[in-house]
C-alpha cells in the first residue's frame, strides 16, 4: 500500500468537557497541540465504520486537550464518539528526518538477517521505556527484535521494502 493510502493513528477521544459537546483527546502527534494542523480527521468507533471530520478546532486544557468537532453541539452527540481513534492519512504529516520512520512506513517490510536470512515481515511496533520493538511474523513464527539503529537494525529500505537487521534466526 503506498503512503497515500495508509492512515496513521495520531489520537484518541477519551471523554466530555463541559456540555456544549466539546470532547477530551489524547494526542500522538509532536508536539501535541499539532494534531489540529493534520485534518481532516478519520474517526472510527468501531472496525469498518469511520468519519471524516473538518474544522476541528482545540486548545489545550489543565494537563489535558480538549477539541470542538463542527456539528457536534451537545453533551449526547460527543458521548456518542467517547473512545474513536483520530486517524489521518499518512501523506498529511511531514517527512520524517534522515535515519527517522513512522511506523506505518515500516509496517509489511521483509526482515533479512544479515546473513541474508529471511525472518518474516513486520507486523507492527510497540514501544516500551528503553526502545521501540519491531514485531516480526513468518507465519509459524513470532519475534521481537527491538528497534535500536546500528545494534540490531542495520539498514532500512522503504523503496526495495527490506530492512537488515544483525539477530540470531533461531532466537
Amino acid at each position: 500500500m503506498t503512503a497515500a493510502g495508509r492512515r496513521v493513528l495520531i489520537g484518541r477521544i477519551v471523554g466530555l468537557y463541559g456540555v456544549q459537546g466539546w470532547l477530551k483527546i489524547e494526542s500522538w502527534a509532536e508536539p501535541r497541540m499539532r494534531i489540529f494542523d493534520y485534518q481532516p480527521w478519520l474517526l472510527s468507533a468501531a472496525p469498518g465504520v469511520e468519519t471524516q471530520v473538518s474544522g476541528v478546532k482545540g486548545r489545550e486544557q489543565g494537563k489535558g486537550m480538549v477539541a470542538q468537532l463542527p456539528g457536534v453541539n451537545d453533551r449526547e452527540q460527543a458521548a456518542a464518539l467517547i473512545g474513536s481513534d483520530i486517524h489521518v492519512s499518512r501523506d498529511q504529516l511531514p517527512p520524517p528526518a534522515e535515519g527517522e520512520y513512522y511506523w506505518v512506513d515500516l509496517e509489511g517490510l521483509e526482515v533479512v538477517t544479515t546473513e541474508d536470512v529471511s525472518l518474516g515481515r513486520v507486523s507492527h511496533l510497540f514501544a516500551t521505556g528503553a526502545n521501540d520493538v519491531v514485531v516480526v511474523r513468518d507465519g509459524a513464527r513470532e519475534r521481537l527484535i527491538p528497534f535500536v539503529q546500528g545494534s540490531y537494525v542495520r539498514s532500512v529500505d522503504l523503496s526495495a521494502g527490506r530492512m537488515v537487521v544483525d539477530w540470531d534466526p533461531e532466537f
